[in-house]
């Protein structure tokens, strides 16, 4: 009996197999690579371009969160009125994260450092989880340089203490720290908003803390016409 016509069989599947296997692969491929680079983000530690210096608006965080408020930061004696949200090692596009999950938590020592510039021992706690282990620094190194990146840059004085809610621009908002700061430019910075309040300033630095362009941080500016402040709390 000839095995001829069994082999041509045996060929032709395998043939038909390659073709539908490869693309199939391929595909799956380009899925996982557009998926690492559309989100901009990663988990593993690596090099980073440059910082973005968060500075919250603690009343209206406090406005916003109601009941659910961290009450160190909302409800002290202490009138918070920007605050250190965090220091963010930044990608020209995108950002790394959690670079290391099994990393120590900060010292007490170090959050009671910390507490005048950011009044939430959790805030402190998460900074580090998600950005500090980012960074390439030790829990000392990198909040040294949260201190740092704060200190070389002037906070301007806008909100009230009477209780009363303040309206400005994002751009008055803006002039106020370029004011403040003679070597800010518009492209070195962002002011963010929710519906209706200010939120943040978000500002671009290098590891030297001088400041530089972000086109992708300052593409998501605040595009209100008008922001509502609300009061500085505190005693």
């Amino acid at each position: 009996m000839s095995t001829a016509p069994i082999a041509g069989q045996c060929d032709r599947q395998l043939q038909l197999l390659r073709a539908f296997i490869v693309p199939v692969c391929a595909g799956l491929f380009l899925l996982a690579g557009c998926d690492a680079s559309d989100n901009g983000k990663t988990s593993g530690p690596s090099g980073f371009d440059f910082y973005v210096l968060a500075l919250s608006w603690s009343p209206s965080y406090c406005e916003a969160e109601g009941e659910r408020a961290n009450p160190q930061q909302c409800n002290g004696a202490r009138p918070y009125a920007f605050i250190v949200h965090g220091l963010w090692p930044q990608f020209e596009k995108g950002y790394p994260e959690f670079c290391d999950e099994g990393s120590q938590r900060v010292t007490r020592a170090i959050e009671d450092q910390m507490l005048p510039i950011m009044p939430s021992r959790g805030l402190i706690r998460h900074q580090w989880k998600k950005h500090g282990t980012c960074s390439g620094l030790d829990q000392d190194d990198y909040f040294d340089a949260v201190r740092d990146a704060h200190a070389s840059v002037s906070v301007p004085d806008i909100g009230s203490t009477d209780g009363t809610y303040k309206t400005m621009s994002p751009d008055e908002v803006a002039q106020a720290f370029i004011n403040a700061n003679p070597q800010l430019e518009d492209d070195h910075f962002a002011v963010t908003c929710d519906k209706r309040r200010l939120r943040e300033v978000r500002i671009c630095m290098t590891t030297e803390f001088q400041y530089r362009s972000c086109p992708q941080v300052t593409s998501r500016a605040c595009r209100r016409s008008s922001v509502v402040l609300p009061p500085v709390r505190g005693r």
